[in-house]
């Protein structure tokens, strides 16, 4: 059975560190990362930051994060976000750096008095992967509550800035898949449950079929016998959960999983952020290399973070 009361520091340096390892190549090509892979912790590249600076992906889960340490509100994490954008709130060295267009536009609609819930883009070319990647520390929050209730509230957080069903349905999928690995549940056998348990739920909320269909690889393929080259790792939701549920089954390590999902190139930091939120529930904080955690930015923040989430949060 999984150690429960370390699943909040699993989660928020998990995040963190596989955000800071992507962040140096960022947009650079699967083939331009080939010839000279990722292998450790590196700094400067895209961004000419130092080593263990965190992106985006990290700052809105922190922030989420932090939200979750007092009773649950959407406004308070929209605040939060708002925090973030404006005054630097949770980023890794005092500025923004890294911002997508989405959740740009949602935070300001949010400015504009938009209610959280209805902030985030609706239409089908607003499916960046910008609430997946900081999602994750919600799970503390819904995972002994019932699906429908975990579903609702994934729906809401989602929708602060991503609020299209596809969006959603990502998360769902991605939090679903963490409660089962919080449990101790097998990574092979909790995605054979969720090709049950997912379209299940979905067909009994009436979704569209289409949009269930859109997550066949995962919920009717056997994506860890794909290859590489059959793996995207675009700024797009699904790419982005396709991605990071690949990297995971077909890796044995923290720092494995991370690393992989780095040298598919592009979207690296989030993509290895994602990645790295289930790599760290799945294999523990304590599993993520020392050397990587002591270069983290706000290395004590984010400890003292992960404690008081866990005392409010877990218990």
């Amino acid at each position: 059975m999984y150690i429960e009361k370390d699943i909040c520091r699993d989660i928020l340096f998990g995040i963190a560190v596989g955000d800071a390892l992507g962040v140096p190549v960022e947009f650079k090509s699967r083939a331009a990362i080939a010839m000279q892979p990722v292998t450790d912790m590196i700094g400067y590249g895209t961004y000419n930051l130092p080593e263990g600076t965190f992106s985006d992906d990290s700052s809105l889960a922190f922030c989420l994060a932090e939200a979750l340490t007092q009773p649950f509100s959407l406004s308070v994490i929209a605040d939060n976000f708002i925090a973030w954008l404006n005054n630097n709130y949770w980023t890794p060295r005092g500025e923004v750096f890294d911002v997508g267009i989405a959740t740009t536009q949602a935070i300001t609609r949010l400015q504009l008095g938009y209610p959280p819930e209805l902030a985030g883009g609706m239409e089908v070319n607003d499916n960046g992967n910008g609430s997946l990647m900081r999602i994750l520390p919600l799970i503390v929050y819904i995972k002994d509550k019932d699906i429908a209730a975990r579903y609702d509230i994934i729906k809401q957080v989602s929708s602060i800035t991503h609020g299209h069903v596809r969006s959603v349905i990502a998360c769902f999928y991605y939090l679903e898949f963490a409660r089962q690995l919080i449990d101790g549940v097998d990574k092979m056998q909790v995605y054979k449950n969720l090709q049950i348990e997912i379209p299940a739920y979905l067909n009994e909320l009436s979704i569209d079929i289409e949009e269930i269909k859109q997550f066949d690889r995962l919920l009717k393929g056997e994506i860890y016998n794909l290859e590489m080259d059959e793996i995207f790792s675009s700024g797009y939701v699904l790419h982005t959960l396709e991605a990071s549920i690949w990297c995971l089954l077909t890796t044995d390590h923290y720092s494995e999983a991370t690393l992989k999902a780095v040298n598919l190139g592009f979207d690296t930091d989030t993509t290895a952020a994602v990645t790295g939120g289930l790599a760290g529930l799945l294999y523990g904080a304590d599993q993520i290399p020392e050397s990587w955690i002591n270069k983290m930015a706000r290395k004590e923040d984010i400890e003292g973070l992960a404690s008081r989430l866990k005392r409010f949060a877990i218990g």
